[in-house]
């Protein structure tokens, strides 16, 4: 049921500005995120996701440092152009990877590949390991 407001009393919101600035935080909540914040931005490098790394494991393909360092610098050019989504191709692999999140979501032989969608862009890298 609705009540009509009477009166020139102005609204004042439930928690005010005042309450909210004067509450504390936790020490050790705080000391938690500071930790927190500096280990996620130590982990610059592209990541895999769990799927992708179990695809991995079954065509057993291990990758290198050097690997690794191409498919940063892959998505990183990506990064650069706008990408969200991508396909990097990389020798006989075929990865789909989320270009925000530096996370490869999916990895399969190039000669699996029929068809790939949702994607906004493709990079190459030659590169014969």
């Amino acid at each position: 049921m609705v009540q009509p407001v009477h009166g020139n009393q102005p609204i004042k919101p439930v928690n005010s500005q005042k309450d909210f600035t004067e509450r504390k935080i936790d020490p050790a909540f705080q000391s938690f995120m500071k930790e927190a914040i500096k280990e996620s931005s130590l982990t610059e490098g592209v990541t895999f996701s769990n799927h992708a790394q179990k695809r991995l494991d079954q065509h057993g393909v291990k990758l290198n440092q050097n690997d690794l360092h191409l498919l940063e610098e892959a998505v990183e050019t990506l990064d650069a152009k706008g990408s969200k989504q991508s396909l990097i191709l990389y020798d006989d692999l075929a990865l789909i990877a989320s270009i925000k999140n530096k996370t490869v979501i999916t990895a399969l032989k190039s000669s699996e590949m029929s068809d790939v969608t949702n994607i906004d862009s493709a990079i190459q890298i030659n590169k014969n390991r």
